[in-house]
Order: C-alpha cells, then sequence, then structure tokens
C-alpha cells in the first residue's frame, strides 16, 4: 500500500528520522537525570548534620622579632622654599647613604611623610586707652620643609647603633623603635597548626570512646592572639641632631626578647 508512512523509499527515510529522535531524546533524558542525581547529592550533603561533636583546641608558638623598624625625620626652615628643600634634601642624602652603606637596602628606607609649611612671626598690638584693640600681627619668617623616613631593619643587632647613627648624621628627629615580624602571619598560622591537632586529637579520643565515627567538619572558628610589636625607648635628639651636642651619642643596648603567639580553635564534626 503506497499510501502507508512507513513504506517506500519515503518510508525509509521517516523511520530513520523517527528513531534518530528517539535516541536523541533518550541521551537528553539520561543526561538530565544524572544531573538532577547529582544536584540533589550535592544539596543534601549540606543539610545541617544532627549527630555532632564539639571541641576545643589550643596551641602556641614562640620566635624572637626578625625586624626593626623606626622613623627619623629632617627639618628645615629656610626663608624660600626652595632653599629649605635643598637643605632637607642634603641631609637625607647623607643619612640615606650612611644606611645603605650599614646594609640597610633601599627597598626598606621609605619617606613616609614629606610637608612643606609657611612659618610666621606673631607680634600683638598694645591697644590704646579708649580704643578697640586691632587684634595681633603676623609676618611671613619662612618656610619649614619635613621629610619623615621609616627604615626596616632586617639585622636586629644592628638597630641601636642606626639609631645613633643617622642622629650624627643630621636627624632631627629619631624615635618609634619597636621590634616585629616581617611575616606578621607565620607565627600565627605556626600556633593556629598546633591548636588544630590539638583538637583533632581530641575529636578521635572522644569519638573511640563513644563507639563512634567521624565523617566531616561541620564548623570552625578559632580566636587568635596576633603578635604585638615589642616597642624599645623612643630616642629623640634636638634641632639639628647629635652632631651638634658635645658628646658622641652612645647606641643604647636593646632587649628584643621573644613573642609568643597563642590560637584557640573551634571544631564541630558530624559522627555516626
Amino acid at each position: 500500500m503506497e499510501g502507508l508512512p512507513f513504506e517506500g523509499k519515503n518510508g525509509e527515510r521517516l523511520r530513520y528520522a523517527v528513531l534518530a529522535a528517539v535516541l536523541l531524546l533518550a541521551v537528553f533524558l539520561g543526561v538530565a537525570t544524572l544531573k538532577g542525581l547529582s544536584e540533589l547529592r550535592y544539596v543534601g550533603a549540606g543539610l545541617q548534620a544532627t549527630n555532632t561533636i564539639n571541641v576545643s583546641g589550643y596551641g602556641e608558638a614562640f620566635s624572637a622579632p626578625d625586624i626593626a623598624t623606626f622613623s627619623f625625620s629632617v627639618v628645615s626652615e629656610k626663608s624660600t622654599v626652595a632653599a629649605a628643600q635643598t637643605e632637607a634634601t642634603a641631609k637625607i642624602n647623607v643619612i640615606t647613604t650612611y644606611l645603605k652603606q650599614a646594609g640597610i637596602e633601599e627597598k626598606d628606607i621609605k619617606t613616609t611623610d614629606y610637608s612643606v609649611y609657611p612659618q610666621y612671626n606673631y607680634t600683638t598690638e598694645v591697644c590704646a586707652a579708649g580704643y578697640p584693640c586691632t587684634g595681633g600681627k603676623q609676618t611671613l619668617r619662612g618656610y619649614e620643609v619635613r621629610q619623615t623616613t621609616t627604615v626596616k631593619v632586617r639585622d636586629t643587632g644592628k638597630a641601636g647603633d642606626l639609631l645613633s647613627g643617622v642622629g650624627e648624621k643630621g636627624a632631627t628627629e629619631v624615635s618609634g623603635l619597636n621590634f616585629t615580624f616581617d611575616d606578621p602571619n607565620k607565627l600565627q598560622n605556626e600556633a593556629r597548626e598546633d591548636a588544630i591537632t590539638d583538637a583533632k586529637e581530641k575529636a578521635e579520643l572522644l569519638a573511640r570512646q563513644l563507639g563512634v565515627k567521624i565523617v566531616r567538619v561541620v564548623s570552625y572558628s578559632d580566636n587568635g592572639n596576633y603578635p604585638m610589636p615589642y616597642y624599645g625607648r623612643d630616642v629623640a635628639y634636638g634641632m639639628g641632631g647629635a652632631e651638634n651636642q658635645a658628646t658622641k651619642a652612645v647606641a643604647p643596648e636593646l632587649s628584643i626578647g621573644e613573642n609568643k603567639v597563642t590560637s584557640n580553635v573551634n571544631i564541630t564534626y558530624e559522627i555516626r
């Protein structure tokens, strides 16, 4: 019968087309089913655990500070900005050369402030009897240039000598000495790792005592005691630095000691 849709050459082509469509539909449904199961498994894994144990861990780490930092300023006052800048730059160049010769790398010498301020002389007007006072009068005296530099000392044993040295080379003020860590997170990470190990051991012991097994970590929190810098005694020189003093400044002896960092963690485990 020529009229049937699946007979003849046209019917054969139609049968192949239908078969191909069925196969594509089956593949699509299979992929969709697998994706749905995967998403279902993922969503289910995030359900809140009902059987849990909670343990705390404590860790600590010790280390001596590995760097020292301090700041110094040079101040120059002249009648013009250009003259004040020239003098301040000359002082800075002398001190920078001294620091580099002492082993301080250029990357560890950083300008943290540079300012220019007009300086005035103030005079008070004398009020005549019966007349209102006109107030004081200010007269421009010149300009002050101030440049502040922070220095990082990687050999902490040199800190005391460098403090005295920059003062002798013309620094107006030297202050802010403190001992700290070049990588402040390193010691904290060591203490945290110790605390997590402590918590795991407690959890494993508790699980054995309860006759259960640990499945996974449900929650975690920590409260670390981060290392604080040790501040040495501030050293300050008068205008012109120690070079104007009658005696040479004596380098202070500084004890940097050792810092302790602690970490407390709380971990909740799912059990079964």
